[in-house]
């Protein structure tokens, strides 16, 4: 039914250097910024903006929105998700709207949301 866009390389998040640990047990309230892939195994109360990445681990969860350039999510997320290119693992859940260019959604994944998906005009292509 769908067909894999060859252009369309893999998320390797995870063989990234990945400057920000939130370690499973850990809870923190309020929001991130940083310009570089951050890994969640544990809680976030609050919104996650992030140039670089975001690693949700299976256990870590993301209570608030998730604004990256490419994610990949085992763990759950309530809340809306805005990135380039977006993984939804097999024991990823994501209750809120996502919005991606590029979209990949294992068997087992749970998505309840809106989903709106539009290509990235580079500048020199405009008329």
């Amino acid at each position: 039914m769908f067909k894999k866009n060859k252009e369309a390389k893999s998320l390797d998040l995870n063989q990234q250097e990945i400057s920000t640990l939130i370690g499973y047990g850990y809870e923190v309230k309020g929001e991130i910024t940083g310009p570089s892939i951050i890994r969640i195994d544990g809680k976030v109360t609050g919104n996650i903006t992030t140039e670089g990445g975001l690693v949700l681990g299976d256990k870590g969860i993301v209570i608030g929105d998730v604004k990256t350039k490419s994610a990949i999510i085992y763990g759950s997320v309530n809340g809306n998700v805005q990135a380039i290119q977006l993984e939804i693992k097999k024991t990823g859940v994501v209750n809120g709207d996502i919005k991606t260019e590029t979209l990949e959604i294992e068997l087992g994944a749970k998505y309840n949301g809106k989903l709106e998906m539009k290509q990235i005009i580079k500048s020199e292509d405009k008329v």
